[in-house]
């Protein structure tokens, strides 16, 4: 077996190297910090050079989800990279594509808003990216990692999701994870699927007239409300398959523990710290962390609430996903809420603080 090459870089590069290595077709996006160094890295890299993929920055996140849109509605595996405020400029093409069953990949290294905000690390995208933050009854899948391997690893695992439910897939960082180096093993490198592949695997696609077929028209627009409302079902019932397929997490030290944390992303990464101090002052706490936020893991949290003392969910933000650990639990179990706002990372200490005022009242 080969020795694997094991790289160090920013999780932003990973993105940018692995796009390339998972075969994909092209890049639209627009420069945004904390996520600038995706476009600088495959600018850097050329690999319309190599692989013939297509790097293109356009003139505005419009234009780049547009652009999307457009690409992987001719079969492509295509995607996008932005920061909060050029993500909810997205959300009009992203609903879009949902109402049109395209795939497409977006990825969003928040930064703390509302508005232009700051551009300092957050996690207050998780309501756009998980409650759809277009118009109408839809859901994007959203993959969150907490790792530069995993940033490198959900490029292909997210293009895999999003053209197996023909549905927009969302890698939800944050600027913890895209600006911090890290030890990372890359993909190897996939051919670029042919024209006829595409063909044979999307018969969907708008690829285009032939002597024997007509083009396909993918729109999500429909004027007959009953056609509508079918179309709709359709979705829900597509959405309850991934429900029921799709759901990614994890767990540590729950064996023992009398207390959870459910974090996700950069703030799972400080909460295994906090558990490693807690558990030194005798303390027993776990950790819980959803790696998909939708669909989100709300039968495994409700299960692991089971016979434990208190549920702390730790983000950085003023109080999103642990609406949905709340759901999740029904009232069975007391559930509480740490979170840094404006940008503010917070230390492994001040969860562990929270924990035991919050749920131990001391």
């Amino acid at each position: 077996m080969a020795e694997q090459e094991v790289t160090l870089m920013k999780g932003n590069e990973a993105i940018a190297y692995a796009a390339i290595r998972c075969g994909a077709d092209g890049y639209f996006g627009y420069p945004i910090t904390p996520q600038s160094e995706v476009l600088e890295t495959l600018a850097l890299l050329k690999p319309w050079e190599t692989t013939g993929m297509v790097v293109l920055q356009a003139e505005s996140e419009v234009a780049a989800i547009n652009m999307i849109h457009g690409g992987a509605g001719a079969g492509k595996r295509v995607l996008t990279s932005s920061s909060s405020p050029g993500v909810a400029l997205m959300q009009e093409g992203i609903a879009y594509m949902a109402g049109s069953e395209i795939p497409g990949l977006i990825v969003n290294v928040q930064r703390g808003g509302p508005g232009l905000g700051t551009i300092q690390p957050s996690q207050s995208d998780y309501f756009q990216a998980t409650r759809g933050g277009g118009n109408g009854d839809y859901n994007v899948i959203v993959l969150a990692p907490n790792s530069v391997q995993e940033m490198a690893d959900f490029v292909d695992l997210a293009f895999e999701l999003a053209f197996r439910y023909r549905n927009p897939a969302m890698i939800l960082s944050d600027g913890v994870i895209g600006q911090m180096m890290e030890k990372v093993v890359l993909p190897p490198q996939k051919p670029r699927r042919t024209e006829e592949e595409i063909r044979k695997q999307c018969p969907w696609a708008t690829i285009g007239r032939t002597k024997d077929r007509q083009p396909n028209i993918m729109t999500s627009l429909e004027l007959k409300p009953e056609v509508m409302e079918a179309r709709n079902i359709h979705l829900q019932e597509k959405y309850a398959e991934i429900k029921a397929k799709e759901v990614r997490f994890e767990m540590q030290q729950m064996d023992d523990a009398d207390y959870v944390i459910v974090a996700f992303g950069s703030a799972a990464r400080i909460a295994e710290k906090a558990i490693e101090i807690a558990r030194e002052e005798g303390i027993k706490v776990g950790l819980f962390r959803p790696i998909t936020l939708w669909p989100f893991p709300e039968k495994q949290i409700a299960e692991l609430a089971k016979g434990k003392k208190g549920i702390l969910v730790a983000e950085i933000n003023a109080g999103q996903m642990v609406e949905d650990v709340r759901l999740a639990v029904n009232g069975s179990i007391q559930v509480e809420h740490f979170g840094r706002l404006g940008g503010i990372v917070p230390d492994p200490e001040e969860i562990v603080n929270a924990l035991k005022t919050k749920l131990m009242g001391n």
